[in-house]
């Protein structure tokens, strides 16, 4: 299984921008970021296989996903930062079924890292 190791996190006031990065430890072909606030389920962010990108519901158009696949590194780039957006957010690898932003088709997960956004 493949080992996943995110970092970027952090504290920035609401307009502000972040980027988060995910060291995979080989080759995965779709990668993807979730979060999760207190009390919530864990939410998909955004997916990118092989180049293509994909996003939920909540960054639209404020957070970019890419993938370094020759470094095995994924990025999100987060602009526009609210108070909302105030998470443990969490790189997933080894997708099972194509639901790239369902929780329950990866297979590999990072151990989270914090972005808080004040407002």
């Amino acid at each position: 299984q493949v080992q996943l190791v995110e970092s970027g996190g952090g504290s920035v006031q609401a307009g502000g921008s972040l980027r988060l990065a995910c060291q995979a430890s080989g080759y995965t072909r779709c990668m993807s970021w979730f979060r999760q606030a207190p009390g919530n389920e864990r939410e998909g962010v955004a997916a990118i296989c092989s180049g293509s990108p994909y996003y939920g519901a909540s960054p639209k158009g404020r957070f970019t996903i890419s993938q370094d696949s020759a470094k095995n590194i994924m990025y999100l780039q987060m602009n526009r930062l609210k108070p909302e957006d105030t998470a443990i957010y969490y790189c997933a690898a080894e997708n099972t079924d194509g639901s790239l932003l369902s929780p329950k088709t990866w297979n590999a997960w990072g151990q989270g890292t914090q972005v808080t956004v004040s407002s």
